[in-house]
């Protein structure tokens, strides 16, 4: 089991968004809208980080499509991660609830960890005008990244402007993550490395799968050996996949025909509607009707 961000005192409460790198932006934004999401504005970063982005806000979390605009030293990673793996689910943000605060902690435990960064991108609201989004993170070193999948922590300091009720009706019915799913040759030592991090437990899920829970409420992390992916996914062939960071994302939706509608795709018979990754910029998108229905923060 998770221990609670209290008693662990890692100033982390659970799953905050995925990040899914692309190599074309629009042409990304146009491909997650085809099967029945609605994203919000396109928003532009700083000059310094050269990225732009569209998020798909749920409930509790999101998703952010990430794309270079610009070549810079910031997205240096992002553009070697594009080069060596092509599109896909590259990283995951944990919520903290104060980013100093939550790297100290993770120094702490004796982590490698930098930051924290501040940074703040204008929003354009549905109905008109601009706002802003303000966020502080803290990052875990690359080198830790468990199955390539690299973390950071993500302080919201204008959660007001991320959650627009707007943006959280979807034509497949899209609700929260349930779990960050990824292929790992030593499954057990990635969760465990994982859950280092976290400061959190692993919990064996079946031959060959191991999860590390990130709140009660929140999704989970998921380490699948090859051949336990393949049984999980066998209309998906294992080199269509993303062999480091997340190859799937499993969301919770409050109607799973409206989900089949949206996306073309029938049910399958363990009940899910399983999107392939040439559909989703290279990320496995499972919809399933489970999962508590979750609010903003």
């Amino acid at each position: 089991m998770l221990q609670s961000p209290a008693m662990a005192d890692t100033h982390l409460s659970g799953l905050d968004h995925v990040v899914i790198l692309v190599r074309d932006l629009d042409r990304a934004a146009r491909s997650w809208e085809s099967i029945g999401f609605t994203l919000a504005p396109r928003g532009l970063h700083s000059a310094a980080k050269g990225t732009a982005n569209f998020t798909i806000i749920l409930g509790p979390d999101y998703l952010e499509l990430l794309g270079i605009v610009a070549e810079t030293a910031m997205n240096a990673g992002d553009r070697a991660a594009l080069a060596r793996d092509g599109e896909g689910l590259d990283r995951a943000a944990l919520r903290t609830d104060d980013a100093a605060l939550g790297l100290a902690a993770a120094r702490a435990r004796g982590d490698r960890a930098e930051g924290p960064q501040s940074f703040e991108r204008p929003v354009a609201l549905p109905g008109g005008g601009t706002a802003r989004a303000a966020f502080r993170t803290f990052e875990w070193a690359p080198e830790t990244a468990p199955a390539g999948l690299r973390l950071f922590a993500c302080e919201h300091q204008t959660p007001e402007t991320v959650w627009l009720p707007e943006l959280q009706d979807h034509a497949n019915g899209a609700r929260a993550i349930l779990s960050v799913e990824a292929i790992a040759p030593d499954p057990e030592n990635a969760a465990r490395a994982c859950a280092g991090l976290l400061a959190a437990e692993i919990v064996a899920a079946g031959e060959g799968v191991y999860a590390v829970p990130t709140g009660a409420d929140r999704g989970r992390f998921l380490f699948l050996s090859p051949a336990a992916f393949a049984a999980r996914y066998p209309t998906i062939p294992l080199e269509r996949c993303r062999a480091r960071g997340a190859a799937a994302l499993v969301l919770a939706t409050a109607d799973l025909e409206a989900a089949a509608r949206a996306t073309g795709i029938a049910p399958d018979a363990a009940g899910r509607v399983v999107v392939p990754p040439e559909r989703a910029t290279g990320t496995v998108l499972v919809f399933q009707s489970d999962g508590p229905l979750r609010s903003a923060p």
